[in-house]
């Protein structure tokens, strides 16, 4: 699934979605193991739909979570943001 077409779906038929992708990877796992499985890219490709599925449903988690008027972004001080030293020390030799 294309993750456009995962966005569109409601919370309920996320978690449907979910389940059903988990259940399949679970049966590919078991041709495998019985060698009975025709294309190995179906294991890659289900794992990857899952990884998108759990990755919308953590997004919509957050976002509720977020109460209004709270950004979405980092916190200040976050890594990979430099710390302002004041003037006077910067100007020391």
């Amino acid at each position: 699934m294309k993750p456009a077409e995962i966005r569109a779906l409601s919370d309920a038929e996320l978690l449907n979605e979910l389940e059903n992708a988990e259940q399949k990877l679970f049966n590919l796992h078991f041709q495998r193991t019985t060698q009975n499985l025709e294309s190995t890219g179906e294991l890659s490709k289900t794992r990857k739909d899952i990884a998108r599925l759990q990755t919308i449903i953590r997004q919509r988690a957050a976002r509720a979570s977020l109460t209004p008027g709270q950004a979405a972004g980092p916190p200040e001080g976050a890594a990979g943001q430099k710390a302002e030293t004041p003037k006077s020390e910067a100007a020391k030799p």
